[in-house]
């Protein structure tokens, strides 16, 4: 969206527990953002910071509501009055955004039931608990629905805040900021920052048994009978477990544990990319690059150039 002609006033939600560096982190960038735009003669962004409680008075309507991130687990569901105020401001054409954990608030608000969003990938498995009628895209670092705009990781804000910029101020504003700032503008997804982690305190020894074995010998060619055997349980009998332990198909938890295994090689060594598929069980180059990508978002070179060691 391009340039607006007039000031566009933002409401950055400081409820308790919230996570004071993105709200003021926020506060600064929008701050900056403003000063480029004032000085090419364009708009400029009004801030408010609001206590929950506040939130609940009759201010009118903002431009945008953005519910940052949290470290201390609140998600908003006991915040009645809170979630009838985010309801008015949405209805008076207010722009809904989230950063994080901020998306519960949005959740229990009403305001995401058939709508797509993303949250921190890990947690995924709870807001998908919490909100099952939510179209949830854990691997994207921004879902812009238009009227809501829902942000991933702690430090999505960032993200998030150009957004609100490039919205209300601009791309010219957008560029000038980040350069100030000296972050990359674009180009990221959360599933390159997302890691495989084996749950292991499922309470099933002989599942846990498998998992160690993989752990060690996921680059060998690996068949579910013979995993089977190796637990003492029918196929039929280690399948269902399997899934119930894991919440994955052996052959799906192979694979993320293989890519995951790459992604540490590529993170840590210089081993050559081909050698690396290798060692964790793709013996065709190509075929590890294209799931490797699939996983990550990125090709096995590009991420050890975003990630791995220098030298």
């Amino acid at each position: 969206m391009g340039r607006q002609s007039t000031d566009a006033s933002i409401a950055i939600m400081a409820y308790p527990g919230v996570q004071m560096s993105a709200v003021l982190g926020l506060e600064d960038l929008f701050m900056i953002a403003s000063g480029n735009s004032r000085r090419e003669g364009g708009p400029e962004l009004r801030v408010s910071q609001l206590a929950q409680a506040a939130a609940t008075e009759d201010c009118g309507a903002y431009d945008a509501v953005i519910l940052p991130p949290n470290l201390t687990g609140a998600r908003g569901a006991e915040a009645v009055e809170t979630q009838e105020w985010l309801n008015r401001q949405h209805a008076a054409g207010t722009i809904m955004c989230s950063v994080c954990a901020g998306a519960f608030f949005l959740g229990h608000a009403g305001l995401l039931a058939g709508r797509p969003a993303t949250t921190h990938w890990a947690l995924e498995d709870e807001f998908r608990a919490a909100f099952p009628d939510v179209h949830l895209a854990p691997e994207h670092l921004i879902v812009d629905d238009n009227d809501i705009v829902t942000a991933g990781g702690l430090m999505a804000w960032l993200d998030l805040g150009l957004f609100v910029v490039n919205r209300f101020l601009g791309p010219q504003t957008v560029s000038q900021t980040a350069r100030h700032l000296l972050i990359d503008p674009g180009g990221r997804e959360q599933r390159n920052y997302r890691s495989f982690r084996p749950p292991l305190g499922h309470g099933d020894a002989a599942i846990l048994k498998i998992q160690h074995w993989l752990e060690a010998h996921c680059d060998e060619g690996v068949a579910i009978n013979d995993l089977a055997m190796r637990s003492h349980l029918s196929q039929r009998t280690f399948l269902r477990r399997f899934k119930a332990a894991t919440g994955q198909t052996p052959s799906a938890y192979l694979q993320k544990l293989r890519i995951e295994k790459a992604r540490g090689l590529l993170e840590r060594t210089r081993i050559p990319v081909s050698e690396i598929g290798w060692r964790t069980g793709y013996a065709d180059p190509s075929a590890f690059g294209r799931l490797f990508r699939q996983t990550t978002g990125l090709t096995p070179g590009e991420y050890r150039s975003r990630f791995g060691i220098s030298g």
